[in-house]
Parts: C-alpha cells; sequence; structure tokens
C-alpha cells in the first residue's frame, strides 16, 4: 500500500510540473515565449505596435501586450505594482520614478528622441507660424499637463520663447491634447512631430524654433519584477536594433544622441 501511495504521490508531482510547463517564459534554451507586457508612451503607440507585431512573427511562443498612456500614469502604476516587463518612457523624469523606486531591472538606455511641433487643423486655416500666435485674440490651445513629458517640454518652449500661454484644457496624454486638434475643439495642440505625422490626414504640423530647447530623450528599461524577462530582454534588443531604429525613424523620432 505504502509503495502504490509513493507511486501515486510521485505520478501526481511529475502531472503538475508537466501541467505548468507550457506557462513558462522561455524553454530549456533560453528561447523566449509566453505573455510579454510592455508599458509604453502614448506617443510610441504606432512604432511599438509594429515592432511588438514583428517581434511576435520572429519569436512565434511570444503574445506582446501594449498598455499606452501618459509616461507619468505608467510609472506610478508600475510602482504601485502593476505587472510588466517592460517600460518604454516618453521622458528621463518619468523613468526616474520608476529607478528610483528600485523597480528597474539595471540601467535605462536612451532608444530615441522626440520634439514638439504645434498641431493645426489641415490646411492651417488660422495661419498659425510659430508659438507667439498661439496667444492671438480667439486663438484655443491644447497642451499636455506639466507632469507628462509632452507638457513639460512645452513649458519649456514657451519658457524659451518668453510666451505667456493660457491653454483651454490640460491632458494626461499627448494623444488627448492632439484629440482636441482633430475634433475640432481647439485651434491648435504642442504635441510631438511623431504624433502629428501620424495624424497627418487630419493636422498639420507646424515647426518652430524653440522646440530645440525642449527635446525628450525616451529612455527603455527591463523591469525588475518582469515575469517573462527573457523575452524582455529580447524585445529591448529589438527596438535598439537597425530595424527598430527604422520604424522610429519613419514615425519622426530622431536617434539618440551620442554613439
Amino acid at each position: 500500500m505504502r509503495t502504490l501511495l509513493a507511486a501515486l504521490v510521485t505520478a501526481g508531482l511529475l502531472g503538475a510540473a508537466g501541467c505548468g510547463a507550457d506557462d513558462r517564459p522561455a524553454d530549456p534554451t533560453g528561447t523566449p515565449r509566453g505573455t510579454l507586457t510592455v508599458f509604453a508612451a502614448a506617443s510610441l503607440t504606432e512604432s511599438f505596435t509594429t515592432l511588438g507585431r514583428e517581434f511576435e512573427a520572429t519569436h512565434p511562443g511570444v503574445r506582446v501586450t501594449f498598455n499606452f498612456a501618459g509616461s507619468s500614469a505608467l510609472a506610478t502604476q508600475i510602482v504601485q505594482g502593476a505587472p510588466a516587463d517592460v517600460f518604454a518612457s516618453a521622458a528621463p523624469r518619468n523613468m526616474a520614478t520608476v529607478t528610483e523606486a528600485g523597480a528597474a531591472d539595471g540601467a535605462p538606455t536612451v532608444f530615441a528622441r522626440n520634439q514638439l511641433v504645434i498641431a493645426v487643423p489641415k490646411g492651417n486655416p488660422d495661419r498659425i507660424t510659430g508659438l507667439a500666435d498661439l496667444v492671438r485674440p480667439g486663438v484655443t490651445v491644447a497642451l499636455c499637463a506639466e507632469q507628462v513629458p509632452c507638457g513639460a517640454a512645452a513649458r519649456s518652449a514657451l519658457d524659451a520663447a518668453t510666451v505667456r500661454l493660457t491653454p483651454v484644457t490640460l491632458e494626461q496624454d499627448v494623444r488627448g491634447a492632439l484629440a482636441k486638434v482633430t475634433l475640432g475643439e481647439v485651434d491648435a495642440a504642442l504635441v510631438y512631430r511623431t504624433d502629428a505625422r501620424a495624424a497627418s490626414a487630419e493636422v498639420d504640423g507646424v515647426e518652430f524654433p524653440e522646440s530645440a530647447a525642449a527635446v525628450n530623450d525616451c529612455p527603455i528599461v527591463v523591469l525588475a519584477d518582469a515575469t517573462n524577462p527573457t523575452a524582455a530582454r529580447a524585445f529591448v534588443d529589438q527596438i535598439h536594433s537597425a530595424r527598430g531604429r527604422a520604424v522610429l525613424s519613419a514615425a519622426g523620432f530622431q536617434p539618440p544622441s551620442g554613439p
């Protein structure tokens, strides 16, 4: 009887181990598989969606899921324990929230840079050519809130131009500010060049010189509590690869400074 019981217990343990094997994030050779969860700034939506599909194609055992939002909100979620494997921020300040909380696995690396433009309705009906035009009587403007990278960048650019602007709305991410223009609720918004390009059928992006004072570095990092670190590291490598940079460049991102 004892021998039979021991055999049954052993079989049960082996069966349980076998049932869990398909949920492991990597096979014995280190090949990534399982679900990869990426928290990424709203401005990265199109680029990362494309790269996520390509990552799944080259890593058939992996399913990539994204949470796109304002970088400040994502950083707060991560620090509060939201499950994620990778964080890509639109600015270093929000990445610092994560690293200073000990939630990053190693040092973040910058993979791209982004710069502001003035988004206006297609055809630029108000003939806006620079920041000074945004304070003309009757012109309504949307900005991002200052805790969001696009809002902090907008404040730096406005300060550089010594323009005192009162927006009619403050949005929690760059897509919210852009939507105010595409919906016809405001005459202009300060958004990233990449977002204006993604919505080029509906808006024009007006370049202005003071945007050079507010270029944002975009850092990425594998998270300390990642449940799929193998896939996370492979995804970060893809973002830094020649193909990753090509996709980002096509979207309007600039390459990181330095070598």
